[in-house]
């Protein structure tokens, strides 16, 4: 376990501006004002697999009831309605069949150049059906893992949603990550099939996808991959291997669009996310049928307080766990239009998200405070993109994820985009929990800035100490959750042992879930604020990344580097910044040729890991500090990120003079 949180995490923030829900919210909310809250915790406390059973019947279509809600016996590899069957898709489609939701617009898909298509949820179904057929065709069936990776686009939803029809587990890689990543995940997963698209297009641009899996399944140890099945997004040709790859069209031609969905156990793994860990191997993150999908429906209707009427936008991209809980399962699940959006939000400029919102009467918006940090900027440079150029009266809720949102761009998204009447619904939540744990309610909590105050009802999260007793409020420490919730991680793919220990350490008993954050309670409220990670990964925009992987891929330039440590520093847009100090295995570099090195070494890791690991800052050093024993001293490294004097103790440090080196910036 990380040393780095202690039992006394200093708490420099103080907030005091508070914003309770108006009348009118309160009057019409799904859990109306802070006595429903308290009544539905005190359920949860009172009868705890009672709570969840009545919110599993009531929220899941079963194939087959569930008889058992929570089997705790092989702790921590907790069940959820172990003996209950049901499928996801039908869960997000076919229950809709017959009711007022089937010819409602379930996506509003707005591509890059603003071409903007309508799809319903009969469409919708269709789609979904031909595809697994197309799926089936190739041999693919229960119990097989398929890699997808994908453009933000309708089709990688369909492809998403086919897998889960046929009780095929998925595994999503973001688009923007490399082929060796892209190997990595295609071995440990044992895919047997990869669904891409010849191209993606961002912010006006053509960028490759079947060409990046192309290399990474060239790069060897990918014989399980049978088919490759490719969308041809441009018309732009791409490499097609002969008996191996297909394109949708050819794949769904004479397919039926009816395709009766296959029934899984409650604990069938639904998906495996891969997310970086703290030591260079990517985890991945497994998750269950029965329990992700009733949170996913859950969560959108009590965080978002869903109205049939509302047009939902989350902006998350299908290849992290938002994207999955909030864009290919949430909002389908409960009945939603949504909008789905391929492009950037600042292309052709920085109003598009504003334009969007108008153009669609967007009601509930969710977004990243890299997001709205990159836009505030954006706006006061250039007056003609700042929000009070569109229309945004149609907007009720707004939403924040990724990572903690700092106080002052929570009051401008308060003011500039929600006018003053919109809550912001600030959620807490990781890859690992599967949906949101702690977040306002729009109609119930009031707000206060940079918070994300309350926990959802049956979920019950404490502050405790390094031996696990729980901490007073003011006080900081590390984040856990005491009793296990439906949505949780099941465990890490292929990898028990490292689940147990990653989240589940013996020192605090090895039943309770450690959320590697640390976190502190207010005084007056009991209200959490999340005051960052404990370990070594780092939240870049809302992307979480391992130290160790970074620095795996900077020592990878073996022609190069020697060493490498990598930190995080404070960003005012991606919330964290990478940075490196780098030991060559040559002399030290000054000057044109540091920053000539410098580029280089970024382009690497953006090509080993994706350009979202590049590090921002690098720095170079005969040597790193290290103590006597070689232990690398990061907290050192992180004060010099930072550019804050060395007040610590250096005494045990094998070469003092090092710290001057790594000081120097480019």
């Amino acid at each position: 376990m990380s040393n780095t949180a202690s039992n006394n995490i200093e708490s420099v923030l103080v907030e005091n501006r508070v914003f309770p829900p108006s009348e009118a919210m309160v009057r019409q909310a799904r859990i109306s004002g802070m006595a429903a809250y308290d009544a539905l915790c005190a359920e949860a406390e009172r009868d705890f697999t009672g709570f969840w059973g009545r919110l599993g019947r009531e929220n899941v279509q079963w194939d087959k009831p569930f008889t058992q809600v929570l089997d705790e016996s092989n702790a921590p590899f907790y069940q959820w309605f172990a003996d209950g069957e049901l499928n996801a898709s039908a869960n997000c489609l076919d229950k809709h069949m017959g009711t007022a939701v089937e010819n409602k617009t379930a996506v509003i898909f707005e591509a890059d150049d603003g071409t903007v298509t309508k799809t319903t949820y009969r469409e919708l179904l269709v789609r979904v059906s031909q595809f697994a057929n197309a799926l089936k065709a190739e041999g693919i069936q229960k119990g097989d893992r398929v890699l997808i990776y994908m453009p933000m686009t309708l089709e990688g939803v369909i492809a998403m949603q086919a897998c889960a029809r046929i009780g095929a587990t998925h595994s999503v890689v973001f688009g923007g990550f490399s082929a060796k990543a892209l190997n990595e995940r295609i071995i440990d997963a044992g895919a047997v099939a990869v669904i891409t698209s010849n191209f993606q297009m961002r912010g006006g641009k053509e960028l490759p996808l079947k060409a990046i899996i192309d290399e990474g399944i060239a790069m060897g140890g990918c014989e399980s991959i049978k088919t490759v099945f490719v969308y041809e997004r441009t018309k732009t040709a791409c490499n097609m291997v002969a008996s191996r790859d297909k394109t949708f069209a050819e794949a769904i031609q004479g397919q039926s669009s009816d395709c009766p969905p296959v029934s899984v156990g409650a604990e069938h793994p639904l998906f495996i996310l891969y997310t970086s860990g703290s030591t260079g191997k990517p985890k991945g993150v497994q998750h269950s049928t029965g329990g992700y999908l009733l949170w996913a429906k859950l969560t959108m209707d009590w965080t978002f307080d869903l109205k049939p009427e509302d047009v939902f936008w989350c902006t998350a991209d299908i290849g992290w766990i938002t994207g999955h809980t909030y864009v290919a399962y949430g909002p389908l699940a409960a009945g939603a239009t949504q909008i789905i959006f391929e492009g950037i939000p600042t292309y052709p400029n920085a109003g598009r998200f504003w334009q969007m919102i108008e153009r669609h009467k967007c009601s509930i918006f969710y977004t990243a405070p890299t997001a709205i940090r990159s836009l505030i900027k954006a706006a006061e440079g250039d007056a003609a993109v700042h929000p009070d150029r569109s229309n945004l009266d149609s907007l009720r809720i707004l939403g924040s994820v990724g990572e903690p949102i700092n106080p002052e761009a929570w009051m401008w998204y308060y003011k500039n985009v929600g006018h003053e009447r919109c809550p912001i619904v600030d959620t807490f939540w990781q890859t690992e929990t599967g949906g949101h744990m702690m977040t306002p309610l729009p109609g119930a909590t009031p707000l206060v800035p940079g918070s994300c105050t309350l926990p959802l009802p049956g979920i019950m999260a404490a502050i405790v100490d390094e031996t696990g007793n729980d901490l007073p409020n003011g006080a900081g420490g590390m984040l856990v959750v005491k009793r296990p919730w439906p949505s949780m991680i099941r465990t890490i793919w292929n990898d028990p042992e490292r689940f147990k220990k990653s989240y589940f350490p013996e020192e605090m008993g090895g039943t309770i879930y450690l959320a590697g954050d640390g976190a502190v309670r207010s005084a007056d409220r009991g209200y959490f604020r999340i005051t960052g990670r404990i370990d070594d990964v780092l939240n870049v925009s809302g992307h979480r990344m391992g130290t160790m992987e970074i620095e795996s891929a900077l020592v990878a330039k073996s022609d190069l580097v020697a060493e490498a440590a990598v930190v995080g520093r404070p960003d005012d847009l991606t919330g964290e910044a990478i940075c490196a100090f780098v030991v060559l295995k040559r002399s030290r570099p000054t000057g044109e040729e540091a920053k000539q090195i410098a580029n280089e070494l970024r382009n690497w890791v953006a090509k080993e890991i994706g350009p979202i690991a590049k590090p921002k800052d690098i720095r170079f050093g005969d040597n790193l500090p290290k103590t006597r024993s070689g232990k690398i001293m990061r907290r050192l490294l992180r004060s010099i990120a930072k550019g804050e004097a060395i007040t610590q103790d250096t005494s045990t440090l094998e070469n003092p003079a090092i710290l001057d080196q790594l000081a120097e910036k480019l």
